[in-house]
């Protein structure tokens, strides 16, 4: 989608973040490489005993101490001059998304087998976590990309977006104790090259450097007579 915009959309995208754009989709799919077995969750009864784990539970509350705060305080200071705060809170809330599709996932499943599942609590409660989450993702998403370039905003909410899905995914399912070290170990490879590439993206993105500047510069110079 970054690349995509570069051309059609005649937005910017240097060296730097084309090099980001692959060092974020090389990581990624070291990660989903080297991705644990999730643990099957078969009943919204099981869903709900892991959602009431005190790990998640205090993951859940960070996250919204977290979303929060760049919303009321953060946002109305610094969101119109920094690419991350928008896409921080997207990312942040959309942990919440993906638990709850999970967890609709389930009760849909019992339905279609003949079990009662409209009845259960959990139903209602994820539906209105569903709705209030992607409501603030778009809304902020939204503005993020009023203020800055798609080429930036994308590759940069891909990977925020993707880190907390799956640091979300870890802590409810539990997924760590069944890794083994070289997994553990390829899925931190993944993440660190995550990290640079999304680095490449923000830090160099004002930088005008083009292939034909760079290839002069390592070029050979001529010998002197």
């Amino acid at each position: 989608s970054a690349i995509l915009s570069s051309y059609f959309l005649n937005e910017k995208l240097n060296i730097h973040g084309k090099l980001g754009c692959v060092l974020s989709i090389l990581g990624s799919t070291v990660m989903v490489i080297h991705a644990p077995v999730e643990e099957e969750v078969t009943s919204l009864d099981e869903m709900e005993r892991k959602l009431q784990d005190p790990v998640f539970v205090t993951f859940a509350i960070l996250l919204t101490v977290v979303a929060l705060v760049l919303i009321v305080f953060v946002a109305p200071k610094r969101g119109q001059t920094n690419v991350l705060i928008y896409v921080l809170i997207c990312s942040l809330i959309g942990a919440f998304s993906v638990s709850s599709v999970k967890g609709l996932g389930i009760a849909i499943k019992q339905m279609l087998e003949g079990k009662p599942a409209y009845g259960h609590p959990l139903v209602y409660i994820l539906v209105g976590i569903l709705v209030l989450s992607v409501s603030t993702q778009i809304n902020y998403l939204n503005k993020a990309l009023d203020m800055f370039n798609t080429s930036l905003v994308t590759p940069i909410y891909y990977v925020c977006f993707t880190t907390a899905v799956v640091t979300c995914s870890v802590i409810l399912f539990k997924e760590w104790n069944s890794m083994e070290v070289g997994d553990i170990i390829g899925t931190l490879s993944g993440f660190c090259s995550i990290i640079i590439g999304i680095f490449l993206l923000h830090a160099f993105k004002n930088t005008n450097i083009t292939w034909s500047q760079l290839m002069s510069t390592v070029a050979k110079e001529p010998s002197l007579p």
